[in-house]
């Protein structure tokens, strides 16, 4: 996410306004009744203390069990020292505390997406499956495939052939970074495949990478690998062209995230006065999150909480994080401005319109607390990087 993540990991991204990211898996799993959770940062972990709060809103602050925060650790072993490089790296240099745990079945998943789900559907197919692994499937167009792992799967529900982030992607179908796994098999293959990978290994990388590059095709071509199907939403926040659309996604009306007073999408909100909607203002197809105030035009967009929208500016196609600040006059558009940023006043800031669904080339990103000085224009597809002074 370029600009947007130099001083946060991706799962503190704001969503929605009020929401981060990193709610809709720890909501998932507490609604799903899962109740050791295990978090792995390595980048900028600071960046969710203050969300997850030893994961308080989720009731898993408890004496036994509950969240567990992993951090990266030297001296624990000599070949899995340091930083991982990849997911299933990752999970090699904590399988021994993995395997100490004794779970019968360990659930891996990735905190970037946004979907609502009950892991215990996906862990029903694994039983049922006597599977070694279980993948949870969604479906995307084709032309957003080969950004994911893509996944054929036969008519009793087996994957048969699983592709990386193919250039040509054959089909629609896509691993949604869902996995259960049988802990035994999983810590067997990382270790088969870490003593393989030994002679191409390099100082700073055991050679596993994330999960598409050795373990889930090993596994798949032991041949007990199966897929388990998501219905409804799902969408991976990993580009600014996605967190965009899945904002956008919001707007005209819920696809299936927060309507179920059921399976709460439970947070650590903030405590803001009500927004303001002041008179002569306009707003519409738009989220205002608590302690707005809107003085301008507001249209297709979502503001996150302290944004002031002020007289004759206008905010449009366009997601404005915390407590920013649009003076008199400018106008924003197809723009991710990150919090604590200033627009200053007859300032531009990205397209005022585009024909076509914009990639990342498209889109205006202003990082964390940049100041942009009044009349300037920052064009379509510029990045500020945190703190620019423009």
């Amino acid at each position: 996410m370029e600009v947007l993540t130099r001083e946060r990991a991706k799962p503190a991204l704001p969503f929605a306004g009020s929401y981060q990211l990193i709610d809709f898996s720890m909501s998932n799993l507490r609604n799903s009744g899962i109740e050791d959770v295990w978090l792995s940062v390595q980048y900028q972990a600071t960046s969710l203390d203050d969300q997850i709060a030893n994961g308080r809103s989720w009731d898993l602050d408890r004496d036994r069990g509950g969240f567990r925060l992993l951090m990266p650790e030297q001296g624990r072993s000599p070949d899995a020292e340091g930083f991982a490089v990849g997911n299933a790296d990752q999970l090699f240099r904590i399988r021994d505390q993995i395997a100490d745990a004794r779970p019968e079945l360990t659930l891996v998943l990735s905190s970037d997406h946004v979907y609502r789900f009950d892991y215990f559907e996906a862990i029903a197919t694994h039983r049922a499956k006597g599977a070694e692994a279980t993948m949870v499937t969604t479906e995307v167009a084709r032309g957003e495939a080969g950004h994911h792992a893509t996944v054929t799967v036969n008519r009793l529900g087996r994957v048969t052939d699983f592709a990386y982030k193919p250039a040509r992607p054959t089909t629609g179908v896509v691993a949604a970074e869902i996995f259960v796994y049988e802990t035994g098999t999983l810590i067997g293959v990382l270790d088969d495949l870490h003593r393989e990978l030994t002679t191409t290994a390099t100082p700073d990388s055991n050679g596993l990478g994330d999960f598409g590059d050795h373990l889930l095709p090993r596994l798949v071509k032991r041949g007990h690998v199966y897929a388990h199907p998501m219905p409804g939403y799902w969408r991976d926040l990993g580009r600014p062209e996605t967190y965009l659309a899945a904002h956008q996604d919001l707007l005209a009306r819920d696809p299936g995230l927060f309507d179920d007073p059921g399976w709460p999408i439970v947070a650590r909100l903030p405590q803001r006065s009500p927004p303001r909607i002041h008179a002569g203002s306009r707003v519409e197809d738009s989220l205002i999150s608590p302690g707005c105030e809107v003085h301008g035009t507001v249209h297709r967009s979502v503001l996150g909480p302290g944004v002031v929208v002020e007289k004759g500016s206008r905010v449009v196609d366009s997601v404005v994080f915390a407590d920013v600040r649009v003076r008199e006059g400018a106008k924003v558009g197809w723009s991710i401005v990150d919090s604590g940023s200033v627009v200053g006043p007859r300032v531009r800031v990205g397209a005022a319109s585009l024909r076509k669904t914009p990639g990342s080339e498209d889109l205006t990103l202003v990082g964390r607390d940049c100041r942009i000085a009044g009349g300037t224009t920052i064009a379509r597809g510029s990045r500020l990087e945190p703190g620019t002074t423009a």
